[in-house]
């Protein structure tokens, strides 16, 4: 098993300067279109050092602190022992292909990922607690591509109160595409060369966060600008057909139910429920008590995105 370096002691700062050089398993999720919170451009922005990787948040925070808790835990309902492994490992043919693993079972060629999840989110592990969310299947055969093992156990602690551990097996099919797309993808950052932007709501939050306030400027946009509008119109009238089709069904069916909160057909169950509901009157708050709402109004800003000539309407979206 090949080391890139050790990381006992190592400052996060050095762990970050060590992940650059190459990808790991969260990574690979999102070079494969599959993590819902970082976009292929985004990790190849974070490698070619170009932004910094955002702070880990609340759920990451406590993810950390209870990993030691749920590989415990593991060992205590399984018997198999596992044991730090305080380094990021390598691949020895493919050495952009990186691990930072949470554990590694003794005695087997096997590793263990820890997971928490909140009850919110229990769905995605499945009615019986072992259906493997896309993101973390990708993390943990990108793991045994890295270290050569034949499996990868999970344990997962859901809301707080809840523990499932199941074993994932080695999928070499599935381990070549990911050697194949993450080759493809080291060579775009060792040209310099940014993979295209593309529809998810990751790439949105990122370009928010590189381009957050318009400078008042003016540009002439190269001709390939011209296909992206039409494209844009295109899926945009579709959307607005689907929409409006989706309302058609739903005004159909508010119409069978009348006044009744509910309706059944088989096991489906379709509701039209009266929520009430208090809002805040900001416009009667600002003419009767000026002071009190400039005390306590907040600014904000976005950036508004629209699209206007030819025979095209302002068509405006966030």
């Amino acid at each position: 098993m090949h080391v890139l370096v050790p990381t006992l002691g190592m400052e996060r700062e050095e762990w970050l300067m060590a992940r650059r050089k190459g990808i790991g398993g969260s990574d690979a999720a999102a070079i494969a279109g599959l993590n819902r919170w970082r976009s292929p451009i985004a990790v190849w922005l974070e490698k070619t050092d170009q932004i910094v990787p955002e702070e880990p948040g609340e759920a990451a925070y406590w993810g950390t602190m209870l990993e030691d808790l749920v590989a415990q835990e593991f060992t205590k309902r399984t018997g198999k022992k596992v044991r730090r492994r305080n380094a990021i490992l390598q691949h020895p043919e493919y050495p952009f292909m990186l691990a930072n693993v949470d554990r590694l079972v003794v005695g087997e060629q096997a590793g263990l990922e820890c997971k928490t999840c909140s009850e919110y989110r229990k769905g995605e592990w499945g009615e019986d607690g072992e259906t493997l969310p896309p993101e973390y299947l990708i993390q943990v055969q990108h793991y045994m591509a890295v270290t050569g093992y034949d499996s990868w156990y999970m344990a997962v602690l859901i809301g707080g109160n809840k523990f499932i551990h199941f074993r994932v097996d080695r999928d070499q099919e599935l381990i070549d595409y990911l050697i194949k797309i993450e080759s493809d993808f080291w060579k775009l950052v060792e040209d310099g060369t940014p993979p295209p932007m593309d529809g998810s709501d990751a790439s949105r939050e990122l370009l928010n966060r590189l381009y957050p306030k318009s400078n008042n400027e003016a540009i002439e946009l190269p001709k390939s600008a011209l296909e992206l509008i039409e494209e844009r119109e295109h899926w945009a009238a579709q959307e607005k057909l689907m929409a409006e089709k989706r309302q058609e069904a739903e005004n159909k069916l508010k119409q069978l139910l009348g006044d009744n909160e509910v309706g059944w057909i088989g096991e489906w169950k379709v509701t039209w429920k009266t929520v009430t509901t208090n809002r805040l009157d900001s416009k009667k708050l600002q003419k009767e008590h000026p002071d009190i709402y400039e005390a306590y109004c907040k600014p904000s800003s976005y950036r508004r995105f629209s699209i206007k000539g030819g025979d095209l309407v302002d068509k405006a979206s966030g």
